[in-house]
């Protein structure tokens, strides 16, 4: 069925997707780029080989996102009452800002506290986005969810970029007489203000449109609502079918995106190699994410994710043999082309499956079963790291992860826009 192209964004939508744009600088300079790689010369002082810091690494990534997972739940269904999801969104965002900023006075060679406030700003960036996720359809309609879902996930890879490009200028070009720990430490400051300066548009045009009337007790009848939805899962079969497909394919989504520099520091890249393949996905993921979601409309967004997940797959095996930077660009410039488009896609998939006036809530369960599940792949990788002393049999291990997710997958029944059903083959 032939649809009309979206020739602009609303107001609404365009402030929502900057707070993509706004939050992604925070991953690709602290959950990816800059940060491990500051982290493991940290702790190469301290004496800590590479597979152990490599493990230490994935053992915080486990303990934060497991935090988040706890209460994921309750803080959704909390925040579908009338007026609680801004206030709670504005308080887990500053958190994550504060504890960024907190990195650059922590003392020399205080490993253990880095990796508190790290876990806490992970927390906080979490945090928010469950709150981010559940307003996507407080800004579009479903007709439109895919395409605004991929430019979200789009344009945050470029203005990721910017800051991070940056960052490289004045590490490489030295303009600045502070020293690689400066530059490093000035990084986390300039992602901390692109957070906040960015995420300003979405605290003043996005608002609450589906809400449940705000009543007595909000905590107790909040865990009163979780029970009732658990108890009547069948009545959302399609949704939590697909959460258990979810669980499983974006472990392996997310910890490869966590674990990709500590992995190749493992195989002997320099730091300005690693920043220099982060930089290569960050553009390549751009112009993928918004195809993902423009293909969507003719194959259907299911199809789109059984897209990403074999290359996933591809990559799991491609990188057992990776042992040179040329190697490494092309597994990063394959991840490039899933990693958004599958995320995205994700995102509004689930969107289609759930009622909107409890859409923080189900939100609450969507960012659970993914930060369950990134408990389970940083801790895979760290283990098998530590057990045979090469990171790499770790990422091959995640092979399983996507292909019990892409069978799981197959089982959903998925309503397009127009409320007819998308098929497991593509036509």
């Amino acid at each position: 069925m032939r649809t009309n192209k979206i020739s602009r964004y609303t107001t609404e939508e365009k402030s929502w997707i900057m707070q993509d744009w706004a939050n992604s600088a925070y991953s690709i300079m602290i959950t990816t780029a800059v940060f491990p790689l500051y982290f493991k010369a940290v702790a190469e002082g301290g004496g800590m080989s590479d597979a152990d810091s490599t493990a230490y690494w994935g053992y915080a990534n486990a303990a934060a996102t497991l935090v988040v997972s706890l209460l994921a739940p309750v803080l959704g269904a909390v925040a579908d009452y009338k007026g609680f999801r801004n206030p709670l969104f504005t308080a887990f965002t500053l958190a994550g800002i504060f504890a960024t900023i907190g990195f650059v006075f922590v003392p020399s060679g205080s490993w253990l506290l880095l990796l508190g406030l790290y876990m806490l700003s992970v927390v906080g960036f979490s945090g928010a986005n469950i709150f981010y996720d559940g307003s996507l359809m407080d800004v579009t309609t479903d007709e439109r969810m895919d395409r605004v879902s991929a430019a979200g996930f789009g344009w945050g890879y470029i203005g990721s970029s910017i800051p991070f490009l940056l960052f490289i200028f004045f590490q490489l070009t030295g303009v600045l007489p502070l020293g690689t720990g400066g530059i490093v430490k000035g990084g986390f400051i300039l992602t901390a203000l692109w957070w906040f300066a960015f995420t300003i548009p979405y605290w003043k045009n996005v608002k609450q449109n589906y809400y449940i009337e705000k009543e007595p007790r909000v905590i107790r009848k909040s865990f009163i609502r979780l029970g009732q939805t658990l108890k009547h899962v069948r009545e959302h079969r399609q949704a939590f079918l697909f959460l258990s497909a979810y669980f499983f394919y974006i472990d392996g989504v997310g910890t490869i995106f966590k674990m990709a520099t500590a992995v190749g520091s493992d195989i002997g890249l320099s730091s300005n190699e690693l920043i220099l393949v982060m930089l290569i996905v960050q553009f390549v993921a751009f112009p993928f994410s918004i195809l993902y979601g423009r293909a969507s409309k003719r194959y259907g967004n299911k199809n789109m994710i059984f897209t990403g997940i074999l290359t996933y797959v591809f990559i799991c095996i491609y990188a057992l043999q990776l042992d040179s930077l040329s190697a490494f660009i092309i597994l990063a410039l394959l991840v490039g082309t899933a990693q958004g488009g599958v995320q995205a896609l994700s995102r509004s998939l689930f969107g289609q499956l759930i009622p909107k006036d409890q859409a923080n809530e189900f939100f609450g369960f969507y960012n659970i079963f993914g930060k369950f599940a990134a408990v389970i792949g940083p801790l895979l990788v760290g283990i098998i790291a530590q057990m045979t002393g090469n990171s790499l049999d770790g990422v091959f291990a995640l092979i399983v992860l996507f292909s019990i997710g892409g069978i799981l997958l197959s089982f959903v029944k998925v309503p397009d826009a127009q409320g007819e059903s998308q098929n497991l083959t593509i036509e």
